[in-house]
């Protein structure tokens, strides 16, 4: 079977989930085991190219084709969409109401829709009266909230037809649903219990002796979690993440640390973050209250509507020993935070300091601690990423209101 030609578009609501997509497209966020474009591209044997944010481009080009399948980057692939899409025929577009939610587009039409033009001859199917079809990923919260449903539905989705390594008895298994562990998992003397949900170990990945795990749960490819860490229910470990201490119902996407005691519940870390030793977040309020979170669109706290919510981090940031941050607290990109007291519960990105004082942490030093970070992992920092986190920077200026430059 051939592969298709997939192409997953950002519209207004890739700013309603800042901070996590300064640096990225909606559909590289990671939900369950898998981003969301890895979701697609499994479930359509297809390949995805991007419409997204003008900074962004250089880095997530689209790639066009005669026949393409569009689909919105926030929607999740559920059954009934997938069923939806499956049966489109060439020029025909599923709508929600007048909110554009996929297509199959040639080359001619789809220009036409870049181009702003109202095309005819395109055909509408609209599902606005069925239930069930759309769950879109709106906001930030969304990633933790929605992830213990997608941990069960991406393992479903990776491991069908296939077989697991063996585990070590060494290894105290209890539960009904399944562990399943990859090629090259090192694992002893660790606690599993799959009796809330299934569990997933990626390629390579190292679980040190004493770990508590307990599903649904994933720990992706090449992570490490250290000895006695207690990894509770709804959480994924992203690929080459180290982790320790206490995590609970939380998503870290790739290629960042929390490997030190400290709890993280309710809270979504994104890529090259390092959390220092005993940081603690709060994902509950004394009163029990609702949680207000920073919206960009808004420019001020709106209610999620959630009892738990903890920190959202995005990218690059990183924080010292001891660090300590309220309930429902937005971290920017390139934020340095260290100190004692609680910082503020939205701390802009390219931010140096902590309760007691912030300073604009310059560019030039945040790309060159960037660099040795990444290098460390054996990637380089490309122009294109130095470009992002420019852009970044000088975007981000207003809600640094001490920055004098």
């Amino acid at each position: 079977m051939s592969t298709r030609n997939l192409i997953l578009f950002d519209d207004d609501n890739w700013r309603h989930l800042l901070p996590l997509t300064f640096v990225r497209p909606v559909s590289e966020l990671r939900i369950g085991i898998l981003t969301l474009r890895e979701k697609w591209e499994r479930l359509l044997n297809a390949k995805a190219s991007y419409i997204t944010q003008d900074h962004l481009a250089d880095k997530y080009p689209v790639h066009l084709d005669n026949d393409n399948i569009l689909i919105n980057s926030a929607c999740l692939p559920t059954e009934k969409l997938m069923g939806y899409i499956s049966k489109l025929k060439l020029n025909e577009a599923i709508l929600n109401k007048e909110e554009f939610i996929a297509a199959r587009l040639d080359r001619h039409h789809f220009d036409q829709i870049i181009s702003g033009n109202t095309i005819e001859s395109i055909n509408g199917i609209d599902i606005s009266n069925e239930e069930h079809v759309i769950k879109k990923v709106c906001r930030p919260y969304h990633v933790f909230q929605y992830n213990g449903a997608e941990l069960v539905s991406d393992f479903n989705l990776v491991t069908k037809g296939r077989t697991s390594k063996e585990i070590s008895q060494t290894n105290s298994v209890i539960g009904q649903h399944p562990v399943f562990l990859e090629e090259g998992v090192e694992m002893e003397c660790c606690m599993i219990n799959s009796k809330e949900g299934p569990i997933y170990i990626g390629k390579d990945a190292h679980i040190m002796e004493g770990a508590m795990i307990r599903g649904p749960i994933a720990i992706c490819e090449n992570a490490v979690v250290k000895m006695g860490a207690k990894l509770y229910n709804n959480t994924t470990i992203g690929p080459n993440c180290k982790v320790g201490g206490e995590i609970q119902n939380s998503v870290i996407f790739a290629n960042s640390n929390k490997a030190h005691d400290g709890y993280l519940g309710n809270s979504v870390i994104c890529e090259w973050c390092n959390l220092g030793a005993d940081t603690n977040t709060s994902n509950l309020k004394n009163n029990y209250d609702t949680i207000k979170l920073w919206s960009y669109p808004e420019e001020s706290f709106l209610s999620t509507g959630l009892t738990f919510c903890g920190l959202i981090m995005a990218d690059h940031s990183k924080t010292g020993i001891n660090t300590m941050f309220n309930t429902g607290t937005v971290v920017g990109v390139c934020a340095n935070i260290f100190g004692d007291g609680y910082p503020r519960n939205f701390i802009a990105s390219f931010t140096w300091g902590g309760a007691a004082k912030f300073i604009t942490h310059q560019f030039i030093k945040a790309a060159e601690t960037a660099k040795i970070v990444m290098a460390r992992r054996g990637i380089e920092l490309s122009e294109a990423d130095s470009k992002i986190l420019e852009y970044v920077y000088y975007e981000s200026a207003k809600y640094r209101p001490w920055d004098t430059n």
